[in-house]
């Protein structure tokens, strides 16, 4: 059974300065070695679900894996017995099972990571450069109107009548 009393901070920077296996030690090196775990087990998955899903622990040959919500949990399900088998034979021998739980913090991290990814873009696109149309060009632009088809033609025109005017970028110019 584990240790799991409280301990003062101070007792625990004392043993790290003194000894090599130490309580902080320990779970440093535990971190380390789960992020490594999580870097392996992204690298396995389908690039779509690699944000959803994290490692959470690893304990007793189960690998606790949390996912974002119910859809990505099923997804995930489907690459479970690919995943366990990849699993086994690369990084983790002793791996007997994956257990799924949904954390949805996972979701609540990537709804803030693709709201602050909108707002970049908004900005992005707010500043980009404002475009102009010169009197000559809708000079030009009317002289081919008179040698087009009725449908161009009026398209050309309005084209040209935006001379002067500015005009920011459209979706379709992007």
């Amino acid at each position: 059974m584990r240790d799991s009393r409280p301990q003062l901070l101070d007792i625990l920077f004392d043993d790290a300065s003194s000894t090599e296996q130490s309580p902080l030690r320990n779970v440093q090196q535990r971190a380390a070695a789960l992020l490594k775990l999580n870097r392996a087990v992204k690298g396995l998955l389908p690039s779509p679900m690699q944000p959803w899903c994290r490692v959470g622990n690893y304990r007793q040959g189960v690998l606790v894996l949390e996912i974002a919500n119910a859809s990505w949990m099923m997804r995930l399900r489907y690459e479970q017995p690919a995943l366990l088998s990849a699993l086994r034979a690369q990084i983790l021998p002793s791996l007997s099972s994956i257990d799924i739980r949904i954390n949805p913090s996972l979701m609540a991290k990537m709804e803030n990571a693709s709201q602050i990814a909108e707002k970049n873009k908004a900005i992005a696109a707010e500043s980009m450069p404002v475009r102009h149309l010169s009197s000559q060009s809708a000079d030009e632009l009317r002289g081919l109107a008179s040698r087009s088809p009725e449908k161009l033609r009026k398209a050309l025109e309005r084209l040209a009548d935006l001379a002067g005017e500015s005009a920011r970028t459209t979706s379709r110019n992007k």
